[in-house]
């Protein structure tokens, strides 16, 4: 497991240093000459560079190679970095020069809040969505719930908050236009769009999973006993048959968090919101 760690790690740390030159990734712009040389007087007129000629932008690439290791083997970078890892140094963003911590503390909450709406969307949509199918499968809603839930299916994530972004936003305004950062209701207030984005979709899967489970538990005989018994629909659905029917669901929904932090980085990128995904994308 540690040797596995170890090579996932340096083969991430390797991507960052050979797609690309590390050193204009850090200054911007690359030194096309020897900035030592530069500095020392020994070079004074370049002709046919790119840049990085002249004394002041070598001593910004000079300060980056010693501030970065750049110069050192690739081996002993990837030691600095994995030990500044360790004690949760995570380094400076290359574009904005702040750290990395510091930029994780202020976008991730909003990306949290955004999918536990999400989360709460999907879930608060799917159950009493399934249940309503279930009592009436095979018959005419359960066949309108099932195409409406291919049809959530079928739209790309970003297509539907697209289509929301326009209906209630652009035409209706009844959504701000951006993220609203004043108090915890305009945040919540900001965020029902992108929740419901990235909710309904989930909600679909969860739905035909949930639903399925329920007609089969519905056929147990316990459910013929407890309806024999007299108990109503509604106590032996809440009671008896949602819980045992949710196992497979809550699985799906853990699995399915990985879907869901990937989710955010084109839903904030749409909706302008200042969470964590936005920031990698951006990045």
């Amino acid at each position: 497991m540690f040797a596995v760690l170890v090579a996932v790690t340096f083969l991430a740390f390797s991507a960052t240093n050979v797609i690309g030159d590390p050193l204009f990734n850090v200054v911007g712009f690359y030194a096309s000459v020897d900035c030592d040389a530069v500095i020392a007087g020994e070079i004074k007129d370049v002709i046919g560079t790119v840049a990085g000629t002249g004394v002041g932008e070598c001593e910004r690439v000079i300060e980056a190679r010693e501030k970065y290791h750049l110069d050192d083997p690739l081996p002993i970078r990837y030691g600095h970095w994995i030990g500044g890892m360790i004690q949760g140094d995570f380094g400076e963003s290359y574009a904005n020069q702040m750290p990395v911590s510091s930029i994780i503390s202020e976008r991730l909450p909003k990306s949290v809040l955004l999918m536990g709406m999400s989360l709460v969307v999907a879930l608060g949509v799917s159950i009493p969505w399934s249940v309503a199918a279930a009592y009436r499968a095979n018959q005419p809603l359960d066949r309108a719930s099932t195409a409406g839930a291919f049809g959530l299916l079928s739209i790309p994530g970003f297509a539907l908050a697209i289509i929301l972004f326009y209906f209630f936003i652009v035409r209706w305004q009844i959504f701000p236009s951006r993220f609203m950062d004043d108090n915890i209701f305009s945040r919540l207030h900001s965020l029902v769009l992108p929740a419901a984005s990235l909710g309904l979709p989930l909600a679909a899967v969860y739905q035909r999973l949930l639903r399925t489970d329920l007609i089969t538990t519905l056929q147990e005989d316990f459910v013929i006993t407890a309806k024999a018994k007299g108990l109503s629909d509604r106590r032996i659905m809440f009671r008896h048959v949602l819980r045992p029917s949710m196992f497979g669901m809550i699985t799906v929904v853990g699995l399915n968090m990985s879907a869901l932090i990937g989710g955010t980085i084109i839903i904030e990128s749409i909706f302008s919101i200042p969470g964590f995904g936005r920031e990698l994308y951006v990045s």
